[in-house]
């Protein structure tokens, strides 16, 4: 049986208190729509449907990957109204399932589990029972335990206010049925909306059984309606992500300070200390040490990589044994070799170092090819630009660069060359020779600094 997927996505989110979407707001640094877009493709829906409204185009246009069919909700009129506009979306599915564009951790597995146990009905609703059920739909049943109905809390009476098990919203229902379901709903009720809930009511007088399943935990269906709501699951999020790490055989310093804003994998015994920031796809091998406040970002770090605190890896790879920071920047198309060494405060960006060499303290490299063994020292740069177009730097194997010097690109330092401390290269310099250039010092005799006059 195919399966569709309908995706309510079109709530002008008023109470987030912003020009952005409501369902675009970032989790886990990815939109809220995005996770949901990511339950329904790997539950294997033959069809997506998004209905979108508040914001228009710029929706859609946050996913120019996705296959979804996208269906502007141009006047809206409640969820019930949404679903119908997707429904000739819908047209080639045998049942249709309904997600919420603001409920973004929703998992896979349940709505398999929804889909599975109400196989053999004509309707399934997931339903959640709750401490506090305040703002949420009731779900009323017969003293037989069959639900007859769904009543919004603004309608609802006394007694009904009191039933503690609630609608999430999420159905699934053969597509037939709901079209017809759909068609007869009205609005008779305090907002002068289509409800979908209202479609269970008329499934029951169709004499149709209405089968329920619930989730692992409360916060898989739990909506955003604003920031402090979008915070508490951006946390219960990150959460589970460290309970995964410290399972997978990863050390967490403190698992209530890490953000992964993407994918992150660690190979065995990674450390992690506090206050790591995680975006894109970072790779982590084994052995690797991460001091606290890094930010790591669309990386690779081989076998027993050491990054000390305060250090930034952004588009990088770094080999084995390598040791970066502290307050070091890796920049996009870096690449590290074995055993080097990046001190503190040394920015590099599209370059390659080769294996055991060393840039230390206080460097900029960058568009620069450095061999094995190099020793760049305190001060360094490589005047790559020249305000029009970048230039290369090329140091061969064991060259020594002293400290204070300006290598101005294009230029070759050679193999084995030594550039005395304090020289600005500008023509290439020769293997196995000292380069340098340097004015010649002299102390002026009988001369007074100045001081400030008395009056």
């Amino acid at each position: 049986m195919k399966l569709g997927v309908v995706i309510l996505a079109a709530g002008k989110g008023t109470r987030m208190r912003s020009t952005l979407p409501k369902v675009l707001h970032p989790l886990a640094g990815r939109p809220l729509l995005g996770h949901v877009l990511d339950a329904a493709v790997a539950l294997g829906a033959a069809q997506v449907c998004v209905v979108y409204g508040h914001g228009g185009a710029q929706v859609p246009a946050a996913f120019p990957q996705s296959q979804a069919v996208w269906v502007e909700q141009a006047e809206r009129l409640g969820t019930g109204h949404a679903v119908l506009q997707a429904m000739p979306a819908m047209a080639a599915m045998d049942r249709v399932l309904v997600l919420y564009g603001d409920v973004p951790l929703i998992e896979p597995e349940t709505l398999n589990r929804l889909v599975d146990d109400t196989a053999e009905t004509r309707l399934g609703l997931l339903t959640m029972e709750l401490t506090d059920p305040t703002g949420y739909g009731r779900i009323v049943r017969d003293k037989s335990n069959r639900v007859l109905r769904i009543v919004e809390q603004k309608d609802a009476s006394t007694a009904e206010r009191a039933i503690t098990e609630v609608n999430t919203g999420i159905i699934v229902a053969e597509r037939a049925c709901l079209a017809d379901w759909l068609g007869r709903v009205g609005n008779d009720n305090v907002q002068r909306e289509y409800y979908l809930t209202d479609v269970i009511g008329l499934a029951v007088g169709d004499g149709v059984a209405v089968a329920t399943c619930a989730p692992e935990s409360p916060e898989e269906v739990a909506g955003v309606n604003d920031r402090a709501q979008l915070a508490q699951l951006e946390r219960h999020y990150q959460h589970g992500l460290a309970e995964k790490l410290m399972r997978d055989g990863t050390s967490l310093a403190d698992p209530t300070r890490i953000d992964v804003r993407g994918s992150l994998i660690c190979d065995q015994d990674v450390f992690l200390d506090v206050n790591l920031i995680c975006e894109g796809r970072v790779r982590i091998g084994a052995n690797c040490r991460i001091g606290p406040n890094c930010f790591l970002k669309d990386c690779t770090l081989g076998v027993g990589v050491e990054v000390f605190a305060n250090s930034i890896i952004d588009g990088a790879t770094v080999a084995a044994g390598a040791r970066i920071g502290p307050f070091a920047r890796l920049r996009p198309e870096t690449e590290i070799a074995e055993d080097c060494h990046i001190g503190n405060f040394v920015e590099v960006k599209k370059s390659h170092i080769a294996a055991g060499s060393k840039v230390n303290h206080l460097s900029y490299i960058g568009d620069a090819e450095i061999g094995a063994r190099v020793n760049v020292g305190a001060g360094t740069i490589t005047c790559n630009y020249d305000g029009a177009h970048k230039h290369l730097t090329q140091i061969g194997d064991g060259a020594f660069i002293g400290s204070n010097t300006a290598l101005v690109a294009p230029v070759t330092v050679g193999t084995g060359a030594t550039i005395g401390a304090g020289s600005v290269i500008s023509r290439d310099a020769p293997a196995e020779k000292l380069t340098l250039t340097r004015a010649r010092q002299a102390t002026i005799e009988g001369w007074q600094r100045p001081v400030k006059s008395s009056s």
